[in-house]
């Protein structure tokens, strides 16, 4: 439950975490613009440590949110929350630092951060949550309801109607699309599961119980979408009848996997009557996918991902696709002006960066192209491989990226509200987190720094120095591959003396002692004086 300890340590992560986000909250909430009311759902902790009820832990934040949208308040769905943890690489459970949470409830735009636990003690269940309110760093007196496990929807209709008090909607409306408790139980295990066959089970038990339930149709849909099993996939959203609400998304999503089967005029003209009804960037994205892979053309591809920029300018993929598609359509300098469009709202995106490369060799800017060539290759040894092959400078087919959302509104687009906060204060973030991981480098609290620093390369790609710190942290924890792949990008990014130094010990760790005393001697003809590269090359096994 949330006691006094919790709630010290709650103001506390509040404090630290609204030290890392900045002025730029603080400053809105002062001008007095209108707060968003957006909420964010964090998983509940399990007070009880019942391993019956692990699934309830999720469960909470899925049946609360449900019940905040029954209300009418806009708030953050199960995977919009989910590709928001992703995106911040931390992991989506509920016993996270409470700064880490602020933080995230601030990158998606949320106004309010719901978080709670529950405790279960025979049949009975006690949820306790509080609210912190992000413009004012304000945390609510605690909300506590008990009753039946058997009446799990009530309990939580109920903190829900403390959370937005007033609505008219009746607690019956709010339950109409919940289903049956067991069937809600086999979804969310279905969800949680690790392995696809498991999740297969739980989420065909869960239609079994409840046949209408169709969230689960979806759910299948997405294990045997990342199976590849794209005939499966079909059949689950078929089931899904056109008078239900997601008939839609369900539509949408049975287009992509027609897409994976060859089925491209199906999933032509399902993509646009939906574009017809409602324009939406994934649709358009996806027409012009389908363009891309028909055979022997790639007719009009170009002019669908144009539509996808203009109604979503933030998106790299759309972007990518867009450049992309301008290059197998042979307009080189198109292609260009796009790719740059992506890489600068993406610097991490490797094909970007390796395609921008391809199309500037072709417009004979070799300096440029060179440059952008060697950092897709240090993002990803895939490229290497590429150019090893004959006629390295053509680019193959399959690179462009298909969609699997839509309508996700312009307002409530996580990656949107992600990308303007990322404008607004990237940069001090990223060096909080740098420094943040500096120190934790310095106590040899290595698992940490590693995280801290995975945060500021996340936030600034080209940071010279969290690269270097990351590839120390991998030397000493022994790997070497990956110490060798953080310092090559630290050198890259800003060549200097300490980087040199630690790439010489990394290729000495690997045994390519040639490499070594390359790295070594390029620090002497730049500092003949330098004690710590003299005492390295003595290292070196003489040749």
């Amino acid at each position: 439950m949330i006691g006094t300890v919790t709630m010290v340590r709650l103001r506390v992560g509040l404090l630290v975490a609204l030290c890392a986000i900045g002025a730029p909250a603080l400053a809105q909430a002062q001008g007095g613009s209108p707060p968003s009311s957006r909420q964010l759902v964090i998983p509940f902790e399990n007070a009880s440590r019942e391993g019956r009820v692990y699934w309830m832990g999720e469960g909470s934040a899925v049946i609360l949110t449900d019940d905040l949208l029954a209300l009418g308040v806009p708030a953050i769905t199960r995977d919009d929350r989910l590709r928001a943890f992703d995106r911040l690489h931390v992991p989506a459970v509920a016993t996270l630092s409470h700064a880490t949470v602020i933080r995230l409830g601030q990158l998606v735009g949320a106004a309010q951060v719901v978080l709670g636990s529950f405790d279960v003690a025979g049949d009975q269940i006690t949820v306790r949550a509080r609210t912190i309110r992000l413009d004012a760093g304000r945390m609510s007196p605690e909300i506590v309801e008990q009753g039946p496990l058997s009446d799990l929807f009530g309990i939580y209709a109920r903190v829900a109607r403390r959370i937005v008090p007033g609505s008219g909607v009746s607690t019956a409306e709010m339950e109409q699309g919940h289903p049956s408790l067991p069937a809600f139980e086999l979804y969310i295990k279905g969800v949680l599961a690790e392995a696809p066959k498991t999740k297969i089970t739980f989420l065909t038990d869960a239609l079994r119980q409840a046949p209408t339930f169709n969230r689960a149709r979806l759910a299948l849909w997405d294990v045997y979408n990342d199976q590849g099993e794209h005939q499966k996939a079909l059949a689950a959203v078929r089931g899904v009848p056109v008078e239900s609400r997601i008939s839609r998304r369900a539509r949408f999503l049975g287009a992509v996997s027609q897409i994976g089967l060859g089925q491209y005029q199906e999933a032509f003209d399902t993509l646009a009557e939906l574009n017809r009804a409602m324009p939406d960037p994934a649709l358009a994205n996806n027409l012009g996918v389908v363009q891309l892979r028909r055979t022997g053309t790639v007719a009009r591809a170009s002019s669908f991902f144009a539509e996808a920029t203009r109604l979503d300018s933030n998106d790299s993929d759309l972007f990518f696709n867009l450049g992309y598609a301008y290059w197998l359509e042979k307009d080189t300098m198109s292609a260009i002006t796009w790719l740059r469009e992506a890489v600068r709202r993406n610097t991490a995106d490797d094909a970007a960066h390796y395609v921008l490369g391809v199309a500037l060799q072709a417009a004979g800017n070799m300096a440029e192209a060179t440059r952008e060539k060697e950092l897709a290759r240090r993002l990803s040894s895939t490229y290497a491989q590429w150019d090893a092959r004959p006629g390295a400078t053509s680019v193959p087919r399959g690179l462009e990226r298909l969609k699997t959302e839509v309508d996700v509104p312009a307002a409530l687009r996580v990656d949107n509200v992600m990308v303007a906060a990322g404008q607004r204060d990237q940069r001090e973030l990223a060096t909080f987190h740098l420094e943040s991981g500096r120190r934790l480098f310095q106590s040899e609290r290595d698992r940490e720094a590693i995280a801290e620093l995975r945060r500021a390369v996340y936030l600034a790609p080209y940071e010279s120095t969290a690269h270097l710190l990351l590839g120390r942290l991998y030397l000493r924890d022994g790997r070497v591959g990956d110490a060798l792949d953080e310092l090559k990008i630290a050198v890259w990014s800003e060549d200097t003396i300490p980087g040199r130094l630690a790439l010489a010990e990394a290729y000495l760790a690997e045994k390519n002692n040639a490499a070594a005393r390359t790295e070594v001697q390029a620090v002497l003809k730049r500092d003949p004086t330098n004690a710590e590269a003299k005492t390295l090359l003595d290292r070196i096994p003489a040749p």
